[in-house]
């Protein structure tokens, strides 16, 4: 991506700002309206329909929804185990909601941490998370490679007596490229995932294995290039026994040689963002 992307006024980017705060928009509906005993399944349902009343008909990947220490992907092995299953909300009880919907070609993947009612446990998590945020942003700005960025995060999480848990991930990512799809009325999907948005992955890993480079953001040599100007879903999740907590959200990288438009986050009025404000008012 060009440094005509200045600020995230390009148009091509206010289409995927647009499309992640529709996602955003969707997690805080659908977290309103939780309560004991909705499964996991039905939250993902919820997500589902939401979205889909709002015109979407594509995804990157479904929605999903973690309740329970399933937030920390406590005893996740295989793939098949991210998917949602019938555990129930209960009090004091945190979750995540994550989805990636495809709206007019523009992808967002977004991850919306919660708890149902207070626990000062999951308030320090999500406070917590504002650190790596920052780190994030001033080391793709200073352009070290993704993957000792990946090793900082790491080596931040465990200062703060915490649990690396997109270790979990498949391939262990903490990031993924996204790209514009080309949208249809209906697609396939594979495991949860939309056809044309893994193609396009696909295609990116191509084309960077060729280049020197991989859209997956990750521990493994892989990753061991500079940060490859674009769109990148970022998602550090922390974990503490049987609690996790993460965002999910893009950072847009570019070719300038200006650090602020090197690298910037598409959109800072998102919740975490606003909830990190507010506390610091509060304070």
């Amino acid at each position: 991506m060009t440094s005509a992307a200045k600020d995230g006024k390009a148009p091509e980017l206010r289409g995927f700002r647009e499309v992640q705060r529709l996602a955003y928009d969707c997690a805080e509906a659908v977290a309103a309206q939780l309560g004991p005993g909705v499964t996991e399944r039905e939250a993902a349902r919820m997500q589902r329909e939401w979205l889909r009343e709002r015109g979407v008909r594509d995804w990157f990947h479904l929605p999903f929804a973690w309740f329970g220490d399933r937030t920390a992907f406590a005893g996740f092995k295989v793939p098949l185990q991210f998917f949602p299953t019938d555990r129930k909300l209960e009090p004091g009880m945190p979750f995540i909601l994550d989805m990636a919907p495809v709206h007019k070609g523009f992808t967002a993947d977004i991850g919306y941490s919660g708890c149902l009612g207070l626990s000062p446990l999951h308030d320090r998590l999500l406070a917590d998370l504002e650190a790596h945020r920052e780190l994030i942003l001033r080391e793709v700005r200073e352009r070290r490679s993704l993957r000792e960025i990946y090793e900082d995060v790491e080596r931040l999480m465990i200062r703060q007596g915490y649990a690396n848990r997109h270790r979990a991930y498949p391939f262990g990512v903490i990031a993924h490229k996204v790209d514009r799809v080309t949208e249809r009325r209906w697609s396939p999907r594979v495991f949860g995932f939309g056809t044309q948005a893994l193609k396009g992955l696909a295609s990116d890993a191509l084309h960077g294995h060729r280049d020197g480079w991989s859209p997956l953001w990750s521990p493994y040599r892989f990753s061991d290039h500079l940060p490859q100007p674009g769109l990148w879903a970022v998602e550090p999740h922390l974990g503490f026994r049987g609690t996790g907590a993460k965002f999910e959200e893009i950072l847009v990288v570019t070719d300038s040689k200006d650090p602020e438009q090197s690298a910037f986050w598409l959109d800072d009025d998102l919740p975490h963002v606003r909830r990190w404000a507010e506390e610091k008012v509060a304070a």
